[in-house]
């Protein structure tokens, strides 16, 4: 499955009970950036895809950028001049 958003968004991968991801959705819906996120605990193969991404570990939040770069843990500050660029 692709998870390259459309421009102007991001995809978040994350869980339930991570806090750091908490805190980039609350940055994120103050700053009025768009999200989609998919919980690695929930869907089929996103924790093997955030794992690729990040060295074998599934760490969250890991956001893809409709450029389909990536970032892991990223701030509301570099995820909104990302969007951006």
């Amino acid at each position: 499955m692709d998870y390259t958003p459309e421009a102007g968004s991001i995809t978040m991968f994350s869980t339930t009970w991570c806090g750091y991801c908490r805190r980039l959705k609350s940055q994120l819906d103050a700053a009025g950036i768009g999200y989609t996120e998919v919980n690695i605990e929930e869907v089929e193969g996103t924790a093997e895809l955030v794992a690729s991404l990040n060295g074998g570990n599934q760490t969250v939040p890991t956001v893809i950028f409709p450029d389909g770069s990536t970032a892991t843990n990223p701030s509301a500050a570099e995820v909104r001049t990302r969007i951006e660029a």
